[in-house]
């Protein structure tokens, strides 16, 4: 189906971002009462064939090696860790159009001016120049940067709203290798201790060792001078609340591109979407399933199932035994029916966002809670921090990475996390409970 591109589809996301909308003003977003940011359009995702999986997702879940994990991970809202390179300047909005004729109805420049009011309602102007978007409206990386900065704009109205107090800085990156990414982050909120919100959008060249790594997770893919054309782009974000009633969340969503010697081009989609609680709470966690879980059954039953339990399998902190949170949905190498077919359920899956979890911050953010809550909390940072810097592929390639940009990297860490030596929870208590569910993961849903 063709995908027009001056529109995306008015989900879930947009109906409970866009009470919030806010402009950008010296680097933060502001709340106000109206928005340059018009509603998305409609384009419809019919039920699919069913999606399928690249060597290694049929396989069975792994953690991704190599630039292809950096993309898996994000992880530190890196944006594709091991390609943030280069220095960071601060984002400006797309300029708006001066003494510009109005269009005729059809005419290139009704696209144009369409593509230029759809992106003053971004974070920032596109990564891509927006003549080169242009000249190729149906091709997949314009779509999915359009997406990506769509999902950002859309999170960080969400929680502008939400948290009333901090906005946003906003950082825009450059790569000197080709390509650069724009970081949101808010920090010291009323509501949120830190939430980030990152995107990046690179290409360049693969290394043989990268392009090794690859072939080690089944991709056969052969290399020019030792080289290999890539293109990569994705939406990556954690959001760390201060409340311990309010869980933390993580999300990404990915788009990679290789092309071969002989030009022969491989694509796939990777991403998903998981919830990390203090305490379980299981109105709470049947809503977040339940949600993604609806985002996935319009492109096939077996999706939710299956994405769940892998989410389940890669967030495991081996040396402590248990799970990072309460899990989601997560998968990698999505290659098949088609790349349309892929990128709407990737589009399902972004638009739920929101509505997956914005409900659950508004609920709790005023909750009382006690210093021994707290200091749970900072506890349970801790495992998550483990789990970052000691098992996520994508963060450690970054960093091991010469020239990474450690602060994209890194921000997915909390502000504040703890350490206790032998510290372990009363039997039968609250924090007891939730231990037992990262032990052993619970069907949410049926």
């Amino acid at each position: 189906m063709a995908f027009p591109l001056g529109r995306l589809s008015a989900g879930p996301c947009w109906r409970a971002a866009r009470g919030g909308c806010a402009e950008l003003r010296a680097g933060s977003w502001r709340g106000r009462a109206g928005c340059l940011c018009g509603p998305p359009g409609t384009a419809g995702a019919g039920q699919s064939r069913g999606l399928g999986l690249g060597a290694t997702a049929r396989g069975g879940p792994r953690r991704g090696t190599g630039l292809a994990a950096a993309l898996a991970g994000l992880a530190g809202l890196a944006g594709l860790a091991a390609a943030a390179f280069g220095h960071v300047a601060r984002a400006e909005m797309a300029p708006k159009s001066s003494g510009a004729r109005s269009p005729s109805p059809g005419s290139p420049g009704e696209e144009e001016d369409e593509l230029a009011r759809r992106c003053r309602g971004f974070m920032a102007s596109p990564v891509t120049d927006l003549r080169e978007l242009r000249r190729r409206p149906g091709d997949m990386k314009t779509k999915m940067e359009l997406l990506i900065m769509e999902t950002q704009a859309q999170v960080c109205q969400a929680l502008a709203q939400v948290d009333g107090g901090a906005g946003f800085s906003v950082d825009r990156w450059e790569r000197k290798e080709g390509g650069g990414g724009i970081s949101c982050v808010l920090q010291d909120g009323h509501v949120f201790e830190k939430a980030g919100v990152s995107i990046s959008v690179v290409h360049g060249h693969l290394s043989e060792e990268a392009a090794k790594q690859m072939r080690n997770r089944g991709k056969n893919l052969k290399t020019k001078d030792g080289k290999l054309s890539f293109s990569a782009m994705g939406v990556s974000s954690v959001i760390h609340p201060k409340n311990p009633h309010a869980p933390t969340i993580h999300f990404n969503y990915r788009y990679f591109e290789v092309e071969e010697a002989d030009g022969n081009k491989h694509w796939w989609f990777g991403g998903g979407s998981d919830l990390t609680p203090t305490y379980l709470n299981q109105e709470d966690a049947v809503h977040f399933h339940r949600t993604l879980k609806e985002a996935c059954d319009r492109h096939g039953p077996d999706l939710y199932p299956k994405f769940k339990k892998w989410c389940d399998d890669y967030f495991y902190i081996a040396h402590r035994g248990e799970r990072r949170g309460i899990g989601g949905i997560f998968f990698d190498d999505l290659d098949s029916p088609s790349k349309e077919e892929v990128f709407q359920f990737v589009q399902s899956c972004a638009q739920a966002v929101v509505p997956a979890y914005i409900p659950l911050v508004k609920k709790h953010r005023d909750d009382s809670f006690t210093p021994q809550e707290k200091l749970w909390q900072q506890l349970r940072r801790g495992r998550y921090v483990e789990f970052n810097l000691l098992y996520d592929r994508g963060t450690k390639f970054g960093l091991f990475t010469p020239g990474s940009r450690i602060e994209s990297i890194l921000m997915s860490l909390p502000l504040t996390a703890r350490w206790e030596y032998m510290h372990s929870p009363s039997a039968n208590s609250k924090e007891a409970e939730i231990l037992e569910v990262l032990r052993h993961p619970r069907d949410w849903v049926h």
